[in-house]
């Protein structure tokens, strides 16, 4: 019998990222560094971009949710994570294996999306500045999060009902959070029509979020090579160029990890990649934003000298 076996299905038991007792501590280590850089990077945007006045524009607003949305999906599998690194056998309650899930597919639908709008706001930024400010109106900038929000929930919750609804045979899920591809494999009846929704939902996001992406930043090379001025150029780049290193990571990694063939990778490789856009990219976009980013560092700066400046007061 196997030993993971339980007799009421009332939890699950998450395989996890190792089965080496000996990587535990390390990994435990590494982790929590991972998921507090990114925990105190986020938050430290958010606030940044909401308490600067200089950084009320649109950019600063979309890279506020991008931040709201990496912490959201981060902090849905981080601190279970951490949890399953130091408990003899790692398991997750029926009910919170469904709250992660539904969680972390709100936040990482949104993110994909949101992802989305920036490069449009890159497009408007270099391809029309004198209408910038009419076209990326506050209204219009909220509406362009909203949506994916809206469109996100809608997705989680046909996704967890579809799967929720349906009996389980078996109790142990291969990975290190509940994931909907390992929670499908445990479902005891016919699984293709979730297979199916989910494959068409996966599709539609990533195809017409990079479409997005691609015809913007293919419009925004054409307008910098048309520019004149190398100066012009530069700023240009500069404009766009934090956020399309994120655009590359985050979709980079996205394709690893779902577009390949079943055979051309190994389960363990399929884990490290999930820790990746799970933990390691919500760590990465603050950072990024943070070094390649002057308006940012001069925020920081300025925050930093008025914090000191109230501390020497008290």
């Amino acid at each position: 019998m196997d030993k993971y076996n339980l007799t009421v299905l009332n939890e699950f038991i998450l395989v996890g990222t190792t089965d080496c007792p000996e990587l535990k501590a390390p990994l435990f280590g590494i982790f929590l560094i991972v998921y507090m850089v990114s925990v105190v990077g986020n938050l430290g945007l958010i606030i940044l971009t909401k308490i600067d006045s200089r950084l009320h524009t649109p950019m600063y607003f979309f890279l506020r949710h991008l931040s709201f949305t990496d912490l959201g999906y981060s902090t849905a599998i981080g601190p279970k994570l951490l949890v399953n690194f130091i408990v003899d056998q790692p398991t997750i309650s029926y009910n919170w294996c469904a709250m992660q899930l539904s969680v972390f597919s709100i936040f990482i639908s949104s993110e994909i999306f949101i992802l989305s709008a920036m490069a449009y706001d890159c497009y408007v930024a270099i391809c029309n500045p004198l209408l910038y400010t009419v076209i990326m109106s506050p209204k219009v900038c909220q509406v362009l999060v909203v949506i994916p929000y809206l469109y996100s929930l809608f997705l989680s919750l046909l996704t967890i009902t579809k799967i929720f609804i349906a009996s389980f045979c078996g109790h142990v899920i291969r990975h290190f959070y509940c994931g909907s591809l390992p929670l499908i494999s445990l479902i005891r009846s016919n699984t293709h029509e979730i297979k199916l929704i989910i494959l068409i939902f996966l599709a539609l996001n990533l195809v017409l979020s990079l479409l997005i992406v691609l015809v913007s930043y293919t419009l925004v090379l054409v307008a910098i090579i048309r520019m004149n001025s190398a100066e012009g150029r530069h700023k240009a780049f500069s404009t766009c160029g934090s956020h399309l290193t994120v655009v590359v990571v985050f979709y980079g990694t996205l394709f690893f990890t779902y577009v390949h063939p079943k055979s051309s990778h190994s389960f363990d490789t399929d884990k490290m990649a999930s820790v990746f856009y799970t933990l390691v990219i919500p760590m990465l976009n603050p950072i990024i934003y943070s070094l390649r980013n002057k308006e940012v560092k001069n925020a920081v700066h300025r925050t930093w000298r008025l914090c000191l400046h109230i501390l020497l007061k008290m």
